[in-house]
């Protein structure tokens, strides 16, 4: 697949195709520390030694254009249960909104197909609202666990330092969006102070989420501490005990179901 035109849902205009060729891969590298923020002495979200690898040995690297500019980038490598694992993906700040997170999800997706694989796989900070909601309720990606500090540390332009709690998603080929769910179902685990409540065995949970984390760990680190260590306990307790979560609200919630909820 060389590139993919996408249509109005995916980010109208918007054009993905894989990128190859050390200066292509150098734009890429360029563009993914812009968005991440990379300070002197950080380290880089992904090396460019990588990139240059994924790319030449059959892994995915795509890069999204808007009027022919280098918006986002993704890439990721093959993994097992012939599934594409997308390591990283990231967008310009000026073409946010314009459905390019999208486009390259849906070329990710088609690649894999392409490819034989069935599935295309990634992590996400639990904290962010937007991207919950995108990859679970846009995209119909499915939660398989939560993994605490799964990077260890990370400090940069987006992450403080702390934990690098994530969770771990699949997203078949096949996949749909996920119907809306209802942000009243449910008992309260953690609510929208961050605090953890107790719940009990009720066969639907609700977890609350930060308005804007990345601003709060700006403005206030220990609460920022505080929402990672009440979602480890709440969201990725409930997960250890069979939950699962069947969607994200628009408002900030996760709703969780035991066993055959619905």
């Amino acid at each position: 697949m060389t590139e993919l035109l996408t249509s109005a849902p995916a980010g109208a205009g918007v054009k993905v195709r894989s990128l190859h060729g050390i200066e292509a891969l150098q734009r890429a590298d360029r563009l993914l520390r812009e968005v991440w923020g990379t300070r002197r002495g950080d380290d880089p979200p992904i090396a460019l030694d990588l990139l240059c690898a994924f790319s030449h040995t059959g892994g995915y690297v795509g890069g999204a254009f808007l009027g022919g500019e280098l918006v986002g980038v993704a890439a990721g490598f093959l993994a097992a249960g012939r599934s594409l694992h997308s390591h990283i993906t990231g967008v310009a700040a000026g073409a946010r909104g314009c459905g390019v997170g999208r486009a390259l999800k849906e070329h990710q997706r088609a690649w894999a197909a392409e490819h034989g694989l069935v599935a295309v796989s990634w992590t996400f900070d639990p904290l962010l609202r937007r991207n919950a909601f995108f990859n679970l309720t846009r995209l119909g990606a499915r939660v398989v666990g939560y993994l605490p500090d799964f990077y260890g540390p990370m400090s940069d332009g987006i992450n403080d330092g702390g934990p690098s709690d994530r969770l771990f998603v699949t997203w078949p080929t096949e996949a749909a969006a996920s119907p809306p769910v209802s942000d009243h179902d449910g008992v309260v685990v953690v609510d929208e102070t961050g605090a953890v409540q107790e719940a009990g065995d009720a066969p639907l949970l609700r977890c609350a989420t930060p308005a804007d984390v990345e601003s709060l760990r700006a403005t206030d680190p220990a609460a920022a501490r505080r929402w990672r260590a009440a979602l480890e306990s709440g969201l990725g307790g409930a997960l250890d005990r069979g939950y699962r979560v069947t969607g994200f609200t628009r408002s900030g919630w996760y709703v969780l179901a035991h066993g055959g909820a619905a």
